[in-house]
This record gives C-alpha cells, sequence and structure tokens, in this order.
C-alpha cells in the first residue's frame, strides 16, 4: 500500500501541473468554496507550510481562535503573489511541512484533494482520483472536524459505487462515485445530482456554503 506521504506528495504535483495549465481567466474563476477564486485556494492549500506550526499557532491566535478568519490570514498573506509563483509554492511544498504534514500527511492529503475537486468542477475539468488515493481520503475526511462530513451524515449510510468503500451505519443509503460522495459530505452541492439513495435528500437539506 502506498503511504500516505507519498500519496500527499502526487497529489500536490498534480495540483500544481492543473494550476500551471490554467489561463489568467481561469485563476480568477470562481470555485466551489464560496468567494473565493482558484488563486485564493492555491494560496490556501500551502499557505500554512510556509508558517510551520509556529506560524499556525500566531495565526489562529490573531484570528481570535476562529479557522475561518485563521484561513482567510493565510491566503491574504499570499495575495500579491502572481501565478507563477503560486504554482512555484506549490511545487516547492510537494512533500507537506508544518500543520498539513499532521496526522500522517492525511490533513494536505485530504484538504488537497477536496480543494483540487473544487477548482476542477466549476471550470469543467473531472479527472479520475486513483482509488487507494480517493479511498484514504474519504475515510479521512469522515472524521476529520474542518471537513465536518460527520455533521452531514450523521444517521446515513454512504457508499461508494467505483470503489470498495462505505461508511456509517444508517438506515438511509446515498449511493454514487466516490469523489461525488466525498463532495457531498464535505458539504459541496454541486455533487448532489451525480449520488441517489433515500439518504439524498437529508444530505441535501445539510450541504451549506463551503
Amino acid at each position: 500500500m502506498t503511504d500516505t506521504r507519498e500519496m500527499a506528495r502526487a497529489e500536490r504535483a498534480e495540483l500544481a501541473a492543473l494550476l500551471d495549465s490554467l489561463t489568467p481567466e481561469q485563476w480568477e474563476a470562481p470555485t466551489l468554496c464560496a468567494g473565493w477564486a482558484v488563486r485564493d485556494l492555491a494560496a490556501h492549500v500551502v499557505g500554512y507550510d510556509l508558517k510551520g506550526m509556529t506560524g499556525f499557532a500566531r495565526t489562529l491566535v490573531r484570528a481570535g481562535m476562529s479557522p475561518d478568519r485563521a484561513n482567510r490570514r493565510v491566503v491574504d498573506d499570499l495575495r500579491d503573489l502572481d501565478p507563477p509563483r503560486l504554482v512555484a509554492l506549490v511545487r516547492r511544498y510537494e512533500t507537506p511541512q508544518g500543520l498539513t504534514a499532521q496526522f500522517g500527511y492525511r490533513i494536505a492529503l485530504t484538504d488537497g484533494a477536496i480543494h483540487q475537486q473544487d477548482i476542477r468542477r466549476p471550470l469543467g475539468l473531472p479527472r479520475a482520483i486513483p482509488p487507494e488515493r480517493l479511498r484514504a481520503v474519504l475515510d479521512f475526511a469522515m472524521v476529520a472536524p474542518p471537513v465536518r462530513a460527520f455533521v452531514r451524515t450523521r444517521g446515513l449510510r454512504l457508499v461508494a459505487t467505483d470503489l470498495d468503500w462505505s461508511s456509517g451505519r444508517g438506515t438511509a443509503e446515498v449511493r454514487g462515485p466516490g469523489e461525488a460522495v466525498l463532495m457531498a459530505a464535505a458539504g459541496r452541492a454541486d455533487a448532489l445530482d451525480e449520488l441517489e439513495g433515500p439518504g439524498v435528500a437529508t444530505l441535501a437539506g445539510r450541504c451549506g456554503t463551503a
């Protein structure tokens, strides 16, 4: 089995390649994260790597212990960087450091995978996430507090139809491609049309702004 460090590195390498292929207009296009353009998500993915654990703690304190405000500060700190320099940062931190390296690199892997889809879906640039990587992301997303998937999927049973993965003991099932299950569980309503089952309506009601 490929370890999560290598999967996180592969995810960031693919993100860098995607970003490097985008036009100036695409860099300014909206993503599935409300209020954030592609350039904002690129900055967010590696922003905490630059700060290290001490910088992360300092940023969180200055943001009044609000993760949302801390994330905004991290993005604003990189506001002056142009696309080539942002891509260079993603490549520089292909091996995650600091906060994103925690939990065996699962933070970087999960955050990177979800945010790459946040960019790709609105731009109409789908990809096939390698099954082993997608399974690892699904597992961690279900327990990671920032993703809040465990809140949205409470009482539901999630089943990926394209890989050997399921989660939850509820009687109301949600079925569909693993990538769509991941994105809906992470609050992205954009993926709901790709899912089926009696639990979809409940999940849809819990999908707010990402």
